[in-house]
């Protein structure tokens, strides 16, 4: 008994002792040991998700760097999201074909045709960023043929963003609702008429949050009232748009259980990327208690899930448990400082990597995968 609780307690000190990092050391420092400050690489030399946050917080003023990579006190969340998918360890199969692995990639949501089982999350103020703003995330997923769901504070009009979306792109609306319903009736026509599908009210921001990192640079957050979120409210939206209304911030089963007695076309695990509620559970977290509550949850209603995806690896295991999608933010809008470009190749790295990990893993279609594939018991030395 002794061992074990030695062990334990060396692994907490370990985790306590070590640095804050932003991303692991995989030679980008080494790399672009000769980047000055406020210039940008060649796009080729970005290799991975993580690589953009380097290039960003190497290029973009602090206060707009800053902005999008702040989180809620002391960012506990924010990290846990990122290191939460490493306490999981694969199981690995052998002796399969997985020639055909490429095409399964393309999934549906709500019934539309996507070209990956990723989107992009709702992020604000992509004008921090570039000078185009939401203009080439809507123009990048277009491209790539991914979902975009643009923030209800984004830089540009939804009316404009739309404008600039290919013939037939499918765009979701992601809305802060209140308690006034002249508001939100306004909201929900104006994304009727820019042709959105569906909205996806953001339900994890009831309150202010307290953002230090944020506030050191006047850019905290958006939200600083409280606002009433109740079941009755999600009845008198529904009644309100003919447009499905999904609901994002979900963060236990019993939630995801009453989305599905009233009907919710379909969720998304979140804590709005740990800029929140410090201490709040990351999707990952989330859907493994949905699983273990009941894994038929997952047929029941369409399940998204996003925060902390930064390699295709960590969509894969969400993938296994029966996510449907999986949602980035900060990675797309780091990637936007080098313009729709940038975007594009965000997209190409995860196509490329869900496809070679789901490889590895021995599976052969990602429709096929099940949750038997990862070891579910936590390993706190692997993050």
């Amino acid at each position: 008994m002794l061992l074990p609780l030695v062990t334990t307690a060396f692994a907490c000190a370990a985790m306590a002792a070590r640095p804050f990092l932003n991303e692991p050391d995989t030679g980008i420092e080494d790399s672009l040991s000769d980047l000055a400050a406020g210039t940008l690489p060649d796009l080729s030399d970005v290799v991975a998700l993580n690589d953009f946050d380097y290039v960003a917080r190497n290029y973009l003023p602090v206060a707009n760097y800053t902005y999008y990579r702040n989180g809620a006190g002391g960012e506990w969340s924010y990290r846990n999201n990122l290191e939460v998918y490493n306490r999981y360890r694969f199981k690995p199969s052998v002796m399969s074909d997985v020639t055909d692995i490429q095409s399964s990639l393309p999934t549906t949501i709500l019934g539309y045709n996507f070209s990956s089982p990723f989107f992009i999350s709702p992020c604000a103020r992509a004008d921090y960023a570039h000078s185009e703003a939401e203009i080439n995330l809507v123009k990048g997923a277009a491209t790539g043929n991914i979902l975009y769901i643009p923030s209800g504070y984004s830089s540009v009009p939804m009316e404009m963003i739309a404008e600039n979306a290919a013939d037939g792109q499918v765009l979701f609306a992601q809305l802060y609702l209140n308690n006034n319903d002249t508001q939100a009736q306004s909201m929900f026509t104006s994304a009727e008429e820019a042709g959105y599908k569906a909205i996806v009210w953001s339900i994890d921001s009831p309150g202010g949050a307290s953002r230090q990192r944020a506030a050191r640079f006047d850019v905290g957050s958006a939200n600083s009232m409280f606002t009433r979120y109740t079941w009755d409210s999600y009845e008198k939206f529904r009644g309100m748009t003919d447009l499905p209304i999904i609901l994002k911030g979900i963060q236990k089963a019993a939630d995801a259980k009453a989305a599905i007695e009233h009907e919710v076309p379909a969720i998304i695990l979140s804590n709005h990327g740990g800029r929140n509620l410090d201490g709040s559970p990351s999707a990952l977290e989330v859907a493994i208690e949905i699983y273990k509550e009941d894994p038929t949850i997952f047929q029941q209603i369409e399940i998204y899930a996003d925060g902390g995806v930064r390699y295709g690896s960590d969509a894969v295991r969400l993938l296994a448990l029966g996510v449907r999608a999986v949602g980035i933010g900060r990675p797309f809008m780091y990637a936007n400082v080098f313009g729709q470009e940038g975007v594009e190749k965000v997209i190409d790295i995860m196509n490329t990597e869900i496809a070679g990990d789901a490889a590895n893993l021995g599976v052969a279609d990602l429709k096929n995968m099940s949750a038997d594939l990862v070891d579910w018991e936590p390993n706190y030395w692997f993050s």
